[in-house]
C-alpha cells in the first residue's frame, strides 16, 4: 500500500522514511521484446534466446533502461500524493545497474525518501531512491534516485 502525503510539509517530514515495497513483477521475454521494439535496441543478449543460451548470462537479460524504467511503474505503488495540483518527473540522480536481470525472474520495487527541498509556490522537490530488487537475489538489477516536483 502506498505511503500518502498531503502537504510539501508532509513530504519534507518524510526524510529517511522507508516506504515499503511493491508487488512482484515477472520479467517475461515478451516484456524484453516490447521494450527492445520501443527503443530499436535488439541486442542479441535481450532478444535471441537461442543464442543468449551460450551468452555470459544463459539467458536473456533485460536491458538496464527496461529496468530503469520500471521505477516509474513502482513509483505510484509506493507514494501517494493527496491533493496534489501538479507533479512532474524532474529527473534522476545516481542511476546504477549492479545485477542483470534474467528472463523469467520477478522485480519489485523498494523506495525511500533521501531527500525533499521546498520549491517556489508551495511545492517541494523530493529525491526517492527506488531499488529494484531481483526476488533471490543479493544484488538489485537497478538503484536510481528518482526526483520530482511536486505543488499542493
Amino acid at each position: 500500500m502506498a505511503q500518502a502525503f498531503n502537504s510539501a510539509a508532509a513530504v519534507q517530514a518524510a526524510v529517511g522514511q522507508d516506504l515499503g515495497t511493491t508487488d512482484w513483477l515477472a520479467i517475461t521475454q515478451d516484456r524484453i521484446n516490447t521494450f527492445a521494439d520501443a527503443t530499436g535496441d535488439h541486442q542479441w543478449i535481450h532478444v535471441d534466446p537461442e543464442r543468449a543460451k551460450d551468452g555470459p548470462f544463459g539467458k536473456t537479460i533485460a536491458h538496464g533502461y527496461l529496468t530503469l524504467s520500471l521505477a516509474n511503474l513502482f513509483l505510484p505503488q509506493l507514494v501517494e500524493y493527496q491533493g496534489l495540483k501538479m507533479g512532474v518527473n524532474y529527473g534522476c540522480d545516481k542511476v546504477r545497474f549492479p545485477s542483470p536481470v534474467p528472463v523469467g525472474s520477478r522485480v519489485r520495487g523498494h523506495g525511500v525518501v533521501v531527500a525533499a527541498e521546498p520549491v517556489k509556490g508551495d511545492g517541494v522537490q523530493v529525491t526517492v531512491r527506488v531499488t529494484v530488487q531481483i526476488e533471490g537475489s543479493d544484488k538489485p538489477g537497478c538503484v536510481v534516485d528518482t526526483i520530482s516536483r511536486l505543488f499542493f
